[in-house]
């Protein structure tokens, strides 16, 4: 195995993932996965993927994200590590399938319209 490049997106944020054979590193633009995802549950289900497949420990991650907030970017990085274990071993597919950690979450913030205050919140109404 070589190096299997993926991307995962979430929300605004983009997640490009390579995975390669190694000890179970996984470091984020340049810092490791504990100082860049403070909060344990956002690391835990990064690590979801890994727990699912029992491929713990055994594969490396690097990766580069951008755009979003921290919960976007840990769902992106989640997604991308699932897609590039499912090129690693074909295998896999049905688990992650089945743990929806293949599935795209296209939900994003619907766009504010004008004569509104947000995108579907109107002005309070004044009698007098």
């Amino acid at each position: 195995m070589d190096q299997i490049n993926e991307i995962g997106r979430r929300k605004t944020a983009v997640a490009r993932v390579f995975l390669s054979e190694g000890t179970g590193k996984i470091t984020v633009n340049g810092k490791d996965i504990t100082q860049y995802f403070t909060v344990a549950h956002l690391y835990n289900s990064i690590l979801q993927p890994f727990k699912i497949t029992a491929t713990e420990g055994k594969y490396d991650v690097k990766a580069n994200i951008r755009g979003g907030g921290v919960k976007g970017q840990s769902e992106a990085l989640r997604l991308g590590i699932s897609r590039a274990l499912v090129d690693e071993n074909e295998e896999f597919r049905k688990p992650l399938k089945d743990q929806f950690m293949l599935t795209r979450d296209a939900r994003a913030v619907e766009r504010k319209k004008p004569g509104l205050r947000k995108a579907r919140r109107r002005t309070q109404f004044s009698k007098r």
